[in-house]
């Protein structure tokens, strides 16, 4: 029979469609398609902060990592930092406030104050153009008040901060960034931290460097110790690459500009995932689409700087601008490392590197 009418053809059609939709049901977990942008969820979400969270460190303890902590940044006119145990909760005694608007905060180990090694927390305090060092684990102040940054320039406003701590002596440095800066070089400033003869931190320029676009602002900077490098976001259009040890030939030339395409807007938080070798993974926060962007750390062989882009994670955080990462095990609840990331809920979400790696990306202890 010849069919005139398309009614008939409209009804195998949405058959068709129905048992398509039936299939894909039984399992969507199954379907990338569906599930390639769902987003990681937490595995702990912490206690709010008062004002604006704003960028995380992790401190490792040294004689039991499950006792580690999570330092963050309470970004605001009286806020402070707060410290967090692994399970979210804000350990009151160990907070300090108030800070006049603390950006970012970075960890290192093994300062030498009064004859003994100290780990330090140090943070940027924007409206105040200076610096504060405490002590960890106990966020015991050890800079006399604080450290003026960017003395004499006009454009100051300090934000990002990342410490480098030299293999060859031990030797620590702060590398800092602002709200705004020249275009020419000079944008980050490095101070070298030592004690200045009476168990108190001081703070010694030792370098001007780093290009910038001019387009909105750097703040977010990591820096990977065992490699020597220091990375910061561009914001507007890529990360940058340099060598951290002031004192190496050629420190103040750019090794790498990546990350320069694919995100949807700012570039945010950096950090850095560790393995043996020299391998692991850059994180870089897409802010605005809730994604992080994560890239080979070794870069390919025979040219460390390229960093090729090898997975997109979406989480759960909003407009995340700080993270930070630790690949060492800290306890069952993170045995390949832990990821944090701020949100601007007041909160940080603690994610297992697992759930990140999932099946494309490597893990320590496997």
């Amino acid at each position: 029979m010849k069919v005139t009418s398309g009614r008939p053809h409209f009804y195998h059609f949405l058959a068709a469609l129905m048992l398509l939709f039936s299939l894909f049901s039984l399992d969507c977990s199954r379907c990338k398609l569906c599930s390639a942008d769902k987003p990681l969820k937490p595995v702990i979400v912490t206690e709010p902060v008062q004002f604006d969270s704003d960028d995380p460190a992790i401190w490792i303890h040294p004689g039991d990592p499950a006792q580690s902590l999570v330092i963050g940044t309470d970004k605001e006119a009286n806020g402070g930092l707060y410290v967090f145990d692994l399970n979210g909760k804000i350990i009151p005694e160990k907070c300090v406030r108030p800070l006049q608007r603390p950006n970012n905060v970075d960890v290192e180990y093994g300062l030498i104050l009064g004859g003994r090694p100290v780990d330090i927390a140090v943070t940027t305090e924007r409206l105040l153009n200076r610096i504060r060092i405490f002590s960890l684990p106990d966020m015991r102040p050890v800079d006399g008040g604080g450290i003026e940054v960017f003395a004499g320039e006009t454009l100051r406003d300090p934000m990002g901060i990342a410490l480098y701590k030299r293999p060859a002596d031990g030797r620590i440095y702060a590398i800092v960034g602002r709200k705004d800066g020249p275009t020419d070089g000079r944008y980050l400033w490095q101070y070298l931290l030592e004690d200045d003869g009476s168990g108190t931190v001081k703070a010694t320029k030792v370098r001007e460097f780093g290009l910038y676009s001019g387009k909105k602002e750097i703040e977010a900077i990591a820096v990977d110790d065992e490699l020597g490098y220091v990375y910061y976001s561009d914001e507007q259009i890529g990360v940058r690459k340099y060598l951290a040890d002031p004192d190496q030939a050629g420190a103040n030339n750019e090794l790498a500009f990546f990350a320069r395409t694919g995100f949807a807007g700012d570039l945010e938080g950096i950090s850095i995932y560790t393995l043996p070798g020299g391998r692991g993974y850059i994180l870089v926060s897409d802010q605005q689409a809730n994604k992080f962007h994560i890239f080979k750390r070794e870069g390919e062989p025979g040219q460390p700087h390229q960093h090729t882009l090898v997975k997109v994670i979406k989480t759960s955080t909003s407009e995340s601008d700080g993270s930070e990462v630790t690949s060492v095990a800290l306890n069952q609840t993170y045995p390949h490392g832990l990821f944090v990331a701020m949100s601007d809920n007041k909160t940080f979400h603690y994610y297992d590197w697992s759930d990140i790696a999932g099946t494309e990306l490597e893990m320590t202890g496997r």
